[in-house]
């Protein structure tokens, strides 16, 4: 769900005819929108492609007569048996793998949307598309020191609050359900950085500890707003600012809020390794997920 965000958040900026939701596979199964009938593009996303809520949910979007993608890492699961069409995506070759399902997404939200109604940043966001990848594993071989460093003052945390604005909220979403809370254990509620100042701002005191990704597009102020609060109140910080990576120096300045996500996946990728060498807690180790049937 969370790296379906981006997609769904380009598609929200720019679309004029096109309706979009970003919803949660069993609440589809649940509670699906009126929207999906014959008119609709139902894209499910798995990994292994045998999540069985995800499994169901394109079952039930072909029931509906919805065209159905599966988007997966594995061209023959389950996840692409009713499916009308599979795409499929890299996952292990390198950092950039880790968004490949994100940059995958949106792909193909920029061939909808030009397809369907057109989009004048086509060829900028085409062309983002391809040179994206190089930036990412530029960006993570980059920030091993600060990583590191990230292992070891946030290694005894019991809860690291994570904030992001714009495209990057599914970063954070994604980092804090399944990066702080899946694979460390540790309590990590995600904020929107403008919703930071409508309440959970009142637990900024001396040393809480926050993880913030900047945005290097449109909603930066928001991020750079909570990034002085903290300093203000002493919080315990770190920044991962996508603008430290150059985006906008190899792609269109106009389209680079929506590659930023991909860029920060790859680096907190690095970032997260680092976090389980310190707190000697391997990513891959679980308490219940593929220890438990049905779960």
């Amino acid at each position: 769900m969370s790296e379906l965000y981006g997609a769904a958040y380009f598609l929200r900026q720019n679309a004029l005819k096109l309706h979009v939701e970003w919803i949660q596979a069993n609440e589809f199964n649940y509670s699906h929108p009126k929207l999906a009938d014959k008119t609709a593009v139902v894209i499910v996303a798995s990994l292994s492609g045998e999540t069985k809520e995800s499994v169901h949910a394109i079952k039930n979007a072909k029931s509906l007569g919805c065209h159905t993608i599966a988007l997966t890492h594995v061209p023959e699961s389950n996840l692409t048996k009713d499916a009308d069409y599979t795409v499929v995506h890299s996952f292990f070759e390198d950092y950039a793998s880790k968004a490949a399902k994100q940059k995958d997404a949106l792909g193909l939200a920029v061939e909808l949307l030009q397809q369907v109604e057109g989009f004048d940043l086509y060829k900028e966001m085409k062309q983002g598309i391809d040179v994206v990848d190089d930036i990412t594993n530029f960006a993570a071989d980059s920030v091993k020191k600060e990583a590191i460093e990230f292992g070891t003052k946030y290694k005894d945390e019991s809860t690291i609050y994570t904030l992001a604005s714009g495209a990057n909220y599914g970063v954070g979403y994604s980092t804090a359900n399944f990066i702080f809370m899946e694979m460390q254990w540790i309590s990590s509620p995600i904020l929107d950085s403008g919703e930071y100042f409508h309440g959970p701002f009142e637990l900024t005191v001396k040393d809480a500890p926050y993880l913030l990704f900047m945005s290097d597009g449109k909603t930066r102020h928001l991020d750079a707003r909570a990034l002085e609060f903290f300093q203000k109140y002493n919080a315990k910080y770190t920044v991962i600012d996508a603008k430290d990576f150059w985006l906008d120096s190899k792609m269109d300045s106009d389209v680079v809020d929506y590659f930023d996500p991909l860029v920060l996946t790859g680096v907190m990728r690095v970032y997260a390794e680092e976090l389980s060498k310190a707190r000697k807690h391997p990513l891959s180790k679980r308490r219940y997920m593929w220890k438990l049937e049905n779960y």
